[in-house]
């Protein structure tokens, strides 16, 4: 039996800390019916901890009736990844941007593999995700191989999007505002209830 109520967009980000110009940031405040699953201190035993993560997406999820998008961004895959390894409620679709390879060294100043390994992080879920889904991939994005991605989205049932250059999809890469999301949102979600913003003009990639 269909939900014809509109949906719940749970941004899920990554391990950053929060970032106003981040696109996630930006989109959230565009949408009508958008929340962010809450951030952990930055001095936070478990701000590593794949498990307290994905405690943190399934409080969120708990707390919404209706049906959930989820919107996750770098580190944010991994955590909608193994949630859905462990729990089981519908989720209406998802947009996985540029999820990062944990399961290759990162580079100097990320967590390295033993750490990931000790917090949950890696082995990386493969099943197939019980919910539609797009990947969404840069080509030259630092935490990840394009190729690497782009099985995971195989492996996952993704409809997998190549995203030309555009690094990790960041402020570090130039991102801010990112039109795009929205664009793919409305391809998933079949519309899109958003803020009457000017500015929601401007195309991006």
């Amino acid at each position: 039996m269909s939900d014809d109520r509109a949906p719940t967009f749970v941004i899920v980000p990554g391990l950053r800390g929060h970032v106003p110009g981040h696109w996630q940031t930006l989109l959230e405040r565009r949408l009508a019916n958008a929340f962010e699953v809450p951030r952990m201190a930055e001095d936070a035993p478990e701000k590593l901890s794949c498990a307290a993560w994905v405690a943190a997406l399934e409080r969120t999820l708990a707390s919404i009736a209706g049906p959930a998008v989820l919107v996750a961004h770098s580190a944010g895959c991994a955590i909608v990844a193994h949630w859905a390894r462990r729990h089981e409620r519908p989720i209406h679709c998802a947009l996985l941007a540029t999820p990062p390879d944990f399961e290759t060294p990162l580079p100097q100043g990320y967590p390295p593999l033993e750490t990931l390994a000790r917090n949950g992080w890696i082995p990386m879920p493969r099943e197939p995700l019980p919910f539609r889904s797009v990947v969404a991939a840069s080509t030259n994005d630092p935490l990840a191989r394009f190729d690497a991605v782009a099985d995971l989205a195989v492996r996952w049932g993704s409809r997998f999007v190549d995203l030309g250059p555009v690094g990790h999809l960041n402020p570090a890469a130039g991102f801010g505002p990112w039109p795009r999301a929205e664009e793919l949102l409305r391809e998933l979600c079949g519309s899109l209830d958003v803020a009457d913003d000017a500015g929601a003009a401007a195309r991006g990639v």
